[in-house]
């Protein structure tokens, strides 16, 4: 399909004339455009929850998730891997982006290295993707020949793919074992697809990386109780989440965490299992650091 058919390059009836508004018209005319993505995420919901349950089986088994992508899209996709290690305390690198031109001085360079499907294939061979991992490529048109180039190589080596494309029946599509697509529809500026493409993409990333690092342990209740408190206002939240999920006072919490070297986790355990630090740490390595499990519950 070329460039010139895709949805995500066409006009919007409804977003003409937008320099004869005023700027509360185009705001609410933004708002307006925006609201209509989480309903396009959502009619998407079976296929995120069947991409989401393939990384899962990967990072279970040791393996990585790896997002691929380029502009806007990659850039998105590098966020989200991102905040994995903080909030979740995630191992370096079992959630990394490769993002095109990742290294160019400018955005205009990183914006041209998209069309290198060779160097797609070359940062897959890098990262060493194989078989143990998922791949998962992010392309609003779903025809970015970095990412094609970086699937086709993954896909070699044998690791899990998917994508997240924002057209029906595009060429990503077709060379992934799993795609969500999430269709939009024309942007309120044509081609401008860090706009509600980008939202989706966001929304959808969102949950990929959330429930990964649900299922396998990393949160308690509603409670990020493995995130890794690097600064003031986290090691606060730590002692919060501790006092929410046992209900003991501050103090309590607090001396708990000292004795578990500040690990929310091994602090609940130890609160709620009435066990000592070593032993709430045992716990979890037999439970594989769910807390559920290790308290037995």
């Amino acid at each position: 399909m070329s460039l010139d058919d895709l949805v995500t390059e066409a006009r919007s009836a409804e977003t003409r004339n937008l320099e004869l508004r005023s700027t509360e018209e185009l705001v609410g005319l933004m708002n307006q455009q925006d609201a209509a993505v989480p309903a396009a995420v959502a009619s998407s919901a079976a296929d995120i929850a069947a991409v989401v349950e393939m990384a899962v089986e990967r990072l279970q088994a040791g393996g990585r998730l790896v997002y691929v992508g380029a502009g806007s899209s990659g850039r998105l996709a590098a966020v989200d891997a991102s905040e994995c290690e903080s909030t979740f305390s995630a191992a370096p690198g079992q959630v990394l982006a490769l993002l095109a031109g990742a290294d160019a001085p400018s955005a205009l360079e990183q914006e041209a290295a998209e069309d290198d499907a060779d160097a797609g294939r070359r940062d897959v061979h890098a990262a060493g993707v194989a078989a143990t991992d998922a791949v998962i490529g992010v392309s609003a048109s779903g025809r970015t020949p970095y990412v094609l180039g970086a699937i086709e190589a993954a896909t070699a080596a044998g690791a899990a793919t998917a994508c997240i494309v924002c057209v029906e029946g595009s060429e990503l599509g077709r060379a992934v074992e799993r795609e969500i697509a999430v269709v939009v529809g024309p942007e309120l500026l044509a081609g401008s697809t860090r706009l509600k493409a980008g939202t989706a993409q966001k929304l959808v990333l969102n949950m990929i990386s959330t429930i990964s690092m649900i299922r396998l342990g990393k949160t308690f209740d509603n409670l990020m109780v493995d995130v890794n408190a690097t600064n003031e206002k986290l090691r606060a939240r730590v002692v919060r989440i501790v006092m929410t999920a046992t209900g003991v006072p501050r103090e309590t919490a607090e001396e708990a965490l000292a004795a578990a070297d500040g690990s929310a986790k091994v602090a609940i355990v130890m609160l709620l299992g009435g066990v000592d630090a070593p032993g709430a740490r045992a716990r979890l390595a037999s439970a594989g650091g769910n807390i559920r499990a290790a308290l037995g519950t």
